[in-house]
């Protein structure tokens, strides 16, 4: 493989305004399709398989037009003082509400008067209308939502306090100021990283235009794919990361060929065929993990993970092309200027440049921090992997108190109508009014009967209402309104006593029923895919770095960072450890989808690390080194980006904890933390003290396991071994001949 990304590497050098003219007419497809694509509503929510699902299809099915699992909202009255909401005024703005309503949208299915529902507080002061839409919150337009919130406005201004609730407002929250930090400190890092604005920005210019092309294809099929913007926004959120971090590692390979006087265009050559081995192994770690999630079962997240990993597969081919292409035109000046002045008068040895500052960011003869690190690691190594793997496990502990669930509005800033809305409900008709659940009985009026009289004495209730028959007289509807929130423990046992207490026949739907069933899924299909993932993974890392106990030590380090990762979210967003510093309004249970997301996010960008760090030890093994040496080489030239990369990925992923949405907030700290212990933790002090203990038995491979795994030589053997093409200096690694001598020694 390395030979084939060499002369890859070379020819994109090369031919570089062609390479860069076929991305750049590929960018404008893309956008032209984005642009004349019909468009699209968010993608469909289902979860196949579950009893909430099979309540609404049932509903559809026997309630033809009912809309089902259409959107909800609830607006929400409130008298003044001394006033209430069945005074004559009051009364009177209700009902021109109720006609506006009705008026302001076609997907409105159904509008019902509180005054004939009773849906009025015992004490009057507190009234809601109920909206039913044809679609669900995932598929209504933002020209529904509008009008519903402009119906709010109008009505807030004829001296009632009004507010709104429901997931008919759920949309997805738009990019605020915290993301644009986050890019702009990327671009701060990679400039103290690399000591030149033009190496600085061919990262941060490639990842936008990978993203750009990843993000325009999932727009241009998102009418015919059904895919919604929640696809883009992990794609978006991918796409950047590893864009970055793949365009990084080739650059810096390339400024440290440059340093060991090799030509521009070997020097190209070489980085992506050593560096761009280790973007292509990392790349698949990453695919495998987002694809995975089919695992899951359930279309949209499907959908998400192919798409963000189409993204990936951009972000790869362009590291592997463009970014070839692009130095061929950025030429020197992606060095630093001492570096090029000491290459210009050829004083350049084994290190980089006399006296200049080399490639990995260190003078000749004093050692950089990676370097001065490893070998502290190498001195005390027991001693770094305890304090390690001691602390993480502490961190991990509040993962055991995992709860999960999906937040309702309880946990929105109280700044937000849908809060307000919740908190009015609350006080009014009592917290279980913000999340009724919903019975479908299949069978007649006695079947109905049956099932209320069955669960009348369960605890939790506050009531439950009368069967609703449809035409037929074959299905009933029921409504039950529990006394605790949602999110509660008490609510969502309460779906349970339900569903015991009552037969096959009887079907409990509802936000909270739903909450239970997708927790349940999601805990479900956890094992299997991390059994699929790791396993998977397992096999690809044993084939690039022809080890058993490397690959191992990966995969156990992952998830020790990953439950790190979650014992921290369950301390800040459930038990309200540093709420304040974080926004947390409200503790509640941890969304549902967050270990999954983050096994999955995680797995691929912890894997980055892993093979571009221990790629280049692997390399001096091979070359020749001691495993301490090699351990020692792999940091000197690759601590510096990798803690580079994460610290970018820290803050692109930081900038997400400022979103007023809870969910967003909870994936961005969540990310941002497990980046965090995996890099600085895992990667940098834990491996590097295990691969110390090993020894040599790190590299072990059976013989027998040797001649079955494939040599995809992923250190660039095959480069030295074979020699390489006309134009190749060996100025910093010694001749041919030497290098031979020493991959025969070490075989």
């Amino acid at each position: 493989m390395a030979t084939f990304l060499y002369k890859l590497g070379r020819s994109a050098f090369r031919r570089r305004r062609l390479v860069a003219l076929l991305w750049v007419a590929l960018l404008a497809v893309a956008g032209v399709g984005a642009a004349t694509a019909p468009t699209a509503t968010s993608s469909s929510f289902s979860i196949p398989g579950t009893e909430a699902q099979r309540a609404f299809d049932l509903l559809e099915e026997r309630f033809p037009g009912g809309s089902a699992d259409g959107a909800t909202a609830r607006v929400v009255f409130k008298a003044p003082d001394g006033q209430k909401m069945t005074d004559p005024a009051n009364k009177a703005k209700v009902e021109r509400t109720v006609a506006d309503l009705k008026a302001g949208s076609k997907e409105i299915a159904q509008v019902v008067d509180p005054y004939a529902a009773q849906a009025v507080s015992q004490d009057g002061s507190t009234a809601y209308v109920s909206v039913a839409y044809k679609v669900n919150g995932m598929e209504l337009s933002d020209a529904s939502r509008d009008a519903l919130k402009g119906t709010g406005e109008k009505a807030q201004g004829q001296g009632l306090t009004v507010e709104i609730g429901g997931d008919a407002l759920q949309s997805m929250p738009e990019t605020g100021p915290g993301e644009v930090v986050g890019v702009v400190i990327a671009g701060i890092v990679l400039v103290i990283t690399f000591g030149s604005l033009v190496a600085a920005g061919l990262p941060l210019l490639t990842a936008i235009i990978g993203v750009g092309i990843g993000v325009a294809t999932i727009t241009a099929l998102a009418s015919a794919l059904d895919l919604g913007s929640t696809t883009s926004t992990l794609a978006m959120m991918i796409g950047l990361a590893v864009g970055i971090d793949y365009a990084l590692f080739i650059v810096s390979r390339y400024r440290a060929e440059r340093a060991e006087g090799r030509e521009k265009e070997e020097a190209a050559g070489r980085a992506v065929g050593t560096a761009g081995s280790a973007v292509v192994f990392a790349g698949l770690t990453v695919v495998i993990a987002l694809v995975g999630l089919a695992v899951v079962n359930i279309p949209m997240l499907t959908k998400m993970g192919i798409a963000a990993a189409g993204t990936v597969v951009i972000a790869v081919l362009i590291a592997l092309t463009l970014i070839p292409a692009l130095l061929g035109f950025a030429g020197d000046k992606v060095i630093g200027r001492k570096q090029r002045k000491a290459l210009a008068d050829g004083t350049t040895d084994d290190q980089g440049s006399k006296g200049a500052k080399g490639a990995d960011g260190g003078k000749e003869g004093k050692p950089n921090a990676g370097t001065r690190w490893a070998r502290f690691v190498l001195r005390r190594p027991l001693l770094v992997l305890l304090v390690g793997v001691l602390g993480l496990g502490a961190i991990a502990v509040p993962a055991a108190s995992l709860e999960m669930g999906l937040p309702d509005d309880g946990v929105k800033p109280t700044s937000t109508t849908e809060r307000r809305a919740y908190d009015l409900l609350s006080d009014g008709f009592g917290p279980g009014f913000n999340g009724p659940l919903l019975l479908v009985v299949d069978g007649d009026k006695a079947a109905a009967d049956q099932a209320v009289s069955a669960i009348k004495g369960l605890d939790g209730l506050a009531f439950v209402t009368p069967p609703t028959p449809n035409k037929a007289g074959d299905t009933s509807m029921i409504t039950v309104i529990p006394e605790d929130r949602p999110s509660s423990a008490a609510t969502e046992q309460l779906v349970h006593d339900i569903r015991d207490a009552t037969g096959d026949n009887v079907l409990v739907s509802g936000a909270t029923a739903m909450n239970v069933d997708f927790s349940q899924k999601m805990n479900d299909a956890l094992l299997p895919y991390l059994a699929l993932v790791v396993g998977l993974a397992f096999l690809l890392l044993m084939v690039v770095f022809r080890s058993v106990l490397v690959p191992l030590k990966a995969a156990l380090g992952f998830l020790l960072s990953v439950v790190a990762a979650l014992g921290a979210v369950v301390a800040v967003f459930q038990w309200g450890w540093l709420g304040g510093v974080f926004g947390v309004e409200q503790t509640g249970p941890i969304m549902s989808m967050m270990p999954i997301f983050m096994v999955g996010v995680v797995f691929g960008l912890a894997m980055d690390y892993e093979v571009f760090l221990v790629t280049r030890m692997r390399e001096s093994y091979v070359h020749g080194a001691r495993p301490g040496e090699a351990i020692v080489d792999g940091f000197r030239h690759g601590a510096r980006v990798v803690g580079a990369a994460a610290v970018i990925m820290i803050a692109v992923f930081s900038g997400f904890i400022g979103s007023s949405e809870q969910m967003v907030k909870m994936i961005g700290f969540g990310l941002a933390v497990a980046v965090l212990f995996d890099a600085f933790v895992v990667r940098m002090a834990i491996v590097p003290a295990v691969l110390a203990l090993l020894g040599h038995a790190a590299w072990w491979l059976p013989k027998w396991l040797g001649r079955v795994l494939p040599n995809v030589d992923v250190e660039g053997e095959g480069l030295v071994t074979a020699g390489a093409p006309a134009g190749a200096a060996h100025q910093g690694s010694g001749s041919e001949a030497t290098e031979k001598e020493l991959v025969s020694h070490r075989r």
